[in-house]
């Protein structure tokens, strides 16, 4: 009975920490271009490097 005592706690707090995490990635812009991602992930073309000063 006593692990109860500590396991309950422990699972809201994982919960909530995992809510939080979510709500912070919707708000943070994540989810906003998902089939953009898509798109980019099937492009043939090579990621452009930077330039750099001569």
């Amino acid at each position: 009975m006593t692990s109860l005592a500590w396991l309950i706690p422990i699972a809201l707090f994982l919960g909530a920490l995992g809510l939080g995490g979510f709500i912070w990635a919707l708000k943070s812009g994540q989810y906003e271009d998902l089939d953009g991602a898509a798109w980019r992930a099937l492009e043939d073309d090579p990621p452009e490097k930077p330039q750099t000063g001569a």
